[in-house]
């Protein structure tokens, strides 16, 4: 089986609300998407996605991924999908780094593998569970006032799991934190998600000032250098996520005990390829994961929710989902659909789900064999 042609499309995914970051410092109210259809000389077609959040979030966006393909492309058609490594191994060689560009591309690989193997990618991957996994929800908001009525509109449709979005501000932060956990249901999920946006100084006031209510913060400060030097002075429970771009990152986080908890997305470290070692380095050193895309459809949805599904249960928190953010639809009425807060998955070869080409538009670019 050899890859045949590679089609790329563009696709604005507006979001239903507009969305804060670090205490208001990012705003974001539409994602860039990019969606790859990769064609085989056997008839197999895979899909893959990739929908930075935004470009001022972390080091991608939307035109870097479109960039990269055309880059790749030339290394990577007349390869057998089926052969992910080296598939993985010739994007590597035509392009160091940017792996957020290699995404999609990794992501239609298993696709096609999957349905070649009559086998879900999850399945593929090592394991396929037809548990109802939670959605953790994205609070973007800036007040307390605000954070209650985003998070009151999630635990209407059964959201048990939260990523409230602190950060910049450290009164308000210590009084937002309180203000959530004086309201938190015994069942609940909530996550301190602070995007980068402490400094030093201002991570140890909030995590000091709210030690008693141990709660669980994600990536308080810029780098892996900052929690390390922090990991001394506080004993709240640490999940890394922007930090987390690396195999050595993951590595360097779990051996020198910086963090409990990995915030994989796929979309950052480079596909499932990639995320599949991370999950497993996580695992070996009795760590646990959320799981994520970085933005995106159902499509984006449903990759991380393939590797959501081969996590034991005691490790999976929970996995971050899209869809019900978003007012663009590209697949009406098909993949994993949240219902109550949570999703499941299909047993069904491959990715399990394709977008109506028709909504996609025009190609911006097709590659093909000489």
């Amino acid at each position: 089986m050899k890859l045949t042609r590679i089609t790329v499309y563009q696709r604005d995914l507006p979001l239903e609300h507009p969305y804060w970051l670090s205490g208001g410092r990012l705003k974001f109210e539409t994602l860039d998407a990019t969606f790859v259809k990769l064609e085989t000389d056997e008839g197999l077609v895979g899909w893959g996605e990739g929908t930075p959040w935004g470009h001022t979030y972390v080091p991608a966006h939307g035109p870097g991924i479109r960039a990269g393909i055309e880059t790749m492309a030339p290394f990577i058609l007349g390869l057998d999908p089926r052969h992910l490594l080296a598939v993985e191994r010739a994007m590597d060689l035509a392009l160091p780094g940017h792996l957020y560009a290699k995404s999609p591309i990794d992501m239609a690989c298993w696709d096609i593998a999957g349905q070649a193997a009559g086998l879900s990618i999850a399945a593929l991957v090592g394991a396929h569970t037809n548990r109802p996994i939670p959605i953790a929800s994205s609070v973007g908001a800036k007040t307390i006032e605000d954070t209650r009525a985003v998070m009151d509109r999630y635990r209407a449709r059964g959201y048990i799991a939260h990523s409230v979005k602190i950060g910049g501000d450290v009164a308000r932060d210590i009084a937002r934190i309180r203000d959530v956990e004086s309201l938190r249901a015994e069942n609940e999920i909530i996550l301190y998600d602070v995007n980068r946006g402490w400094t030093r100084q201002q991570a140890l006031r909030v995590m000091s000032a709210t030690e008693d209510l141990n709660v669980m913060f994600e990536q308080p400060c810029e780098t892996l250098d900052d929690i390390a030097a922090l990991r001394p002075l506080h004993s709240a429970p640490v999940s890394v996520d922007e930090s987390l771009v690396t195999l050595q990152d993951a590595a360097r986080i779990a051996r020198d005990g910086l963090a409990e908890v990995f915030g994989i997305k796929l979309n950052r470290v480079g596909g499932l390829t990639k995320a599949v070692r991370m999950r497993d380095i996580a695992l070996t050193h009795g760590m646990d994961m959320f799981v994520m895309a970085t933005g995106g459809s159902v499509l984006a949805d449903t990759e991380a929710l393939h590797l959501a599904a081969t996590i034991p249960d005691a490790n999976c928190r929970a996995v971050w989902a899209c869809q019900d953010m978003i007012t663009a639809e590209i697949a009406p009425g098909r993949g994993p659909r949240a219902t109550n807060g949570h999703l499941t998955l299909p047993d069904t070869p491959g990715l399990g789900v394709h977008p109506d080409e028709d909504m996609l538009g025009p190609p911006t670019a097709t590659y093909e064999m000489p």
